[in-house]
């Protein structure tokens, strides 16, 4: 598999009480753990992303409980307003325990 890398897009610097839009994408195969190996005729194992969460200054501001029939390299927008500056927190939780985080700070401006 491609290394795991999550990407984040959000604008640097908002007004507050003015609402964004938030971008958020990881490359990672999502095997559902349905499909045969066409050589061995044995199921692949299921691993998938199956949980992602945002949290802004350590609130929650979105979260995700993800199934097998999600695409391939989850892709997630929503929308947020933030009062204050800070650091908006992502975080994707793989079936193997793995986690995969990134940050970003927002300036009020």
């Amino acid at each position: 598999m491609a290394k795991i890398k999550p990407r984040v897009k959000v604008p640097k610097s908002v007004a507050a009480g003015e609402y964004f839009t938030v971008k958020t994408l990881i490359n990672h195969k999502m095997e559902s753990g349905q499909r045969k190996d066409k050589k061995t005729g044995k199921k692949i194992p299921r691993k998938i992303i199956n949980y992602f969460e945002a949290t802004f200054n350590g609130k929650p501001v979105f979260s995700v409980d993800i199934q097998p029939a999600v695409s391939s390299n989850p892709f997630f927008q929503f929308s947020m307003k933030v009062e204050e500056a800070g650091k908006l927190a992502f975080k994707w939780v793989d079936d193997d325990g793995s986690v995969y985080e990134t940050a970003k700070s927002i300036k009020i401006g």
